[in-house]
């Protein structure tokens, strides 16, 4: 049941495009005994078919661009590899601190964040 609750509010966040793992990976590591390698895995096997739905729902509304995604999905292939090689290699309690520290300046930035004007 807990996690289908996790992976339910994960769900939403993610198809809002905020970044599911933002909810899943704080919360498996909270209520299981994963390390942050594996709830980071446990984090990427959920992404894709999240993801997949999310995506459609997005392409029905047309709000993909494809000048911005396929450059950012040819070139996060390699980031991702890196990012993967670089997790397995840090120690678990490194990695969980720099994901951390990675959201809190994310939240700071989101919260003082002023939308621009939309170009087209």
């Amino acid at each position: 049941m807990l996690f289908s609750i996790i992976g339910f509010f994960s769900g939403i966040i993610s198809g809002m495009g905020i970044g599911g793992g933002t909810i899943l990976i704080p919360a498996l590591i909270l209520f299981t005994n994963l390390k942050q390698q594996q709830a980071q895995s446990v984090n990427l096997f959920t992404f894709i078919p999240i993801a997949l739905v999310a995506v459609i729902t997005h392409i029905k509304n047309k709000n993909i661009e494809k000048k911005v995604w396929i450059p950012l999905t040819l070139t996060g292939i390699i980031g991702a590899y890196l990012g993967a090689k670089l997790a397995v290699n840090l120690s678990s309690n490194l990695l969980r601190k720099s994901f951390g520290i990675f959201l809190f300046f994310m939240a700071i930035y989101q919260f003082f964040y002023k939308e621009k004007k939309p170009h087209k």
